[in-house]
């Protein structure tokens, strides 16, 4: 029996293709080149490089929010390459994405209260808005915001505090896996770690099965177990962190190591508490 809950086996991705009668695609734009990628239950993968690797496609692939051209994925054992949507709509619960920029994710005209407790109702995850009221106050101390936010807009909140409505609009799904797109690019170092401490503990406690999707090896190594490293549409590494980052197998891997703004990556970075937290 394996521990993989989530498989891609030969991923190929093409925009702007043709399709002909008998089904065959031609022409078009192919961003990925036949990608292989498992993530077992419990663990945090990486995948990282450069701006238009494809690693962004790759993470909406997996997700089954774009089609693949060929190849097959794989969610806890079922083949959902093609699977229609209204059976894959039970499954959705069941994968979720944090985005990069929460502005672009959140309603504007909702409150956080209503952003965080329709979702639960509307997969019935509770019982009445009472019940969906309780836990979200529950989350929302998990992810250290306080209560009155839940009357604001998204817009009245900081960038720190959004991201943190992000993960617990995620989290309070009860998902099996979570893909976190660029979630700490644009934060200040005192939020990033915040976060992705929030993020490691949410993991553990859950069970959670994570994608990280990173152009920061400093980010990457601090929080997930292995890494893929992407360019041009093709994995050209594949590992532990640990191997990955002390001995990498090709030069483009030490390319982008190379390039991280910290030359001397400090493990302990996420660990150290810091100073100022996010104003209420």
């Amino acid at each position: 029996m394996t521990d993989a809950l989530l498989t891609a086996t030969g991923i190929e991705v093409t925009y702007g293709a043709t399709h002909g009668l008998l089904g065959k695609s031609g022409g078009g734009h192919k961003v990925l080149h036949g990608i292989d990628v498992s993530i077992n239950r419990g663990e945090t993968i990486g995948i990282v490089g450069e701006s238009g690797s494809g690693k962004t496609t790759l993470g909406r692939a997996l997700l089954r929010l774009i089609d693949v051209s060929a190849g097959e994925i794989r969610f806890d054992g079922s083949d959902i390459t093609h699977m229609p949507d209204n059976a894959m709509r039970p499954l959705r619960r069941r994968m979720q994405m944090i985005f990069q920029d929460p502005m672009a994710s959140l309603n504007p005209r909702h409150t956080i209260r209503r952003i965080l407790v329709e979702p639960l109702l509307l997969h019935g995850l509770a019982k009445s808005r009472k019940e969906a009221d309780a836990h979200v106050v529950e989350i929302l101390e998990r992810v250290t915001l306080p209560q009155a936010c839940l009357d604001r807009s998204p817009h009245e909140l900081s960038g720190g505090q959004r991201q943190r409505v992000g993960i617990a609009r995620a989290a309070l799904l009860k998902p099996d896996f979570v893909l976190a797109d660029e979630i700490v690019s644009g934060l200040d170092v005192s939020t990033q770690a915040q976060v992705l401490n929030l993020l490691k503990e949410l993991s553990r406690d859950l069970g959670l099965s994570m994608a990280f999707i990173s152009h920061d090896l400093s980010v990457i190594r601090a929080v997930c177990d292995r890494v893929y490293v992407m360019r041009q549409g093709r994995v050209v590494e594949e590992g532990s962190c640990e191997r990955v980052f002390t001995a990498p197998a090709v030069s483009y891997t030490r390319i982008l190591l190379d390039a991280i703004p910290l030359p001397e990556i400090d493990p302990e970075w996420l660990g150290r508490r810091t100073e100022h937290e996010d104003a209420a």
